[in-house]
């Protein structure tokens, strides 16, 4: 919906669409203060207790500096540095909410939100409403991006969520006592 929403918007107001091209490298601070906020702001929209923000918003910032570290400096794709991320998310925000008792998908995904893959989202959906315009006459370049920017998106959050969920079923299993199992 924010796609379908970015994509109305644009077009009733007749900007230009976003293209493909490299994207631009953002400083590491920046991108850290900004995931932490990307963090807080989605704990707040989804009426998270203020008291219970600090956990995924480091978990978050923690994770997103490894993110930036293996993309920046070692040439990591964006679903290895998410699925790497998420992993490190997982194991931060796991024992913590194991021992008071709080709702891990609501801590741990609003920690990993700010690797929600949205860039390559829309830049799929707008090449592919360019696509529908065009018709025949599009390029086989419009399709190529078409589909490079979806299959990011689709093995980012697919990253993620083996990142995420792998630490925590883990974490489950090996802190069973073997009468338990």
């Amino acid at each position: 919906m924010i796609c379908f929403g970015l994509l109305l918007g644009f077009n009733a107001g007749g900007a230009v669409q976003l293209t493909a091209g490299p994207a631009l490298p953002v400083p590491f601070l920046a991108d850290v203060v900004a995931a932490g906020c990307a963090v807080a702001s989605f704990g707040t929209l989804f009426s998270m207790p203020w008291r219970l923000l600090p956990l995924p918003i480091v978990a978050g910032m923690l994770g997103h500096a490894a993110r930036w570290a293996l993309i920046s400096l070692v040439g990591a794709n964006v679903a290895t540095g998410a699925f790497i991320a998420c992993i490190l998310i997982s194991i931060i925000v796991a024992p913590v909410v194991d021992r008071l008792h709080l709702p891990f998908a609501a801590l741990g995904f609003s920690a990993a939100v700010s690797m929600v893959p949205g860039f390559f989202l829309f830049r799929a959906a707008s090449a592919t409403v360019e696509l529908v315009s065009m018709g025949p006459r599009a390029s086989a370049d419009l399709l190529t991006n078409i589909a490079a920017d979806g299959v990011t998106a689709f093995l980012t959050i697919l990253a993620m969520t083996f990142g995420l969920i792998l630490p925590r079923m883990m974490l489950e299993h090996f802190s069973l006592h073997p009468s338990e199992r």
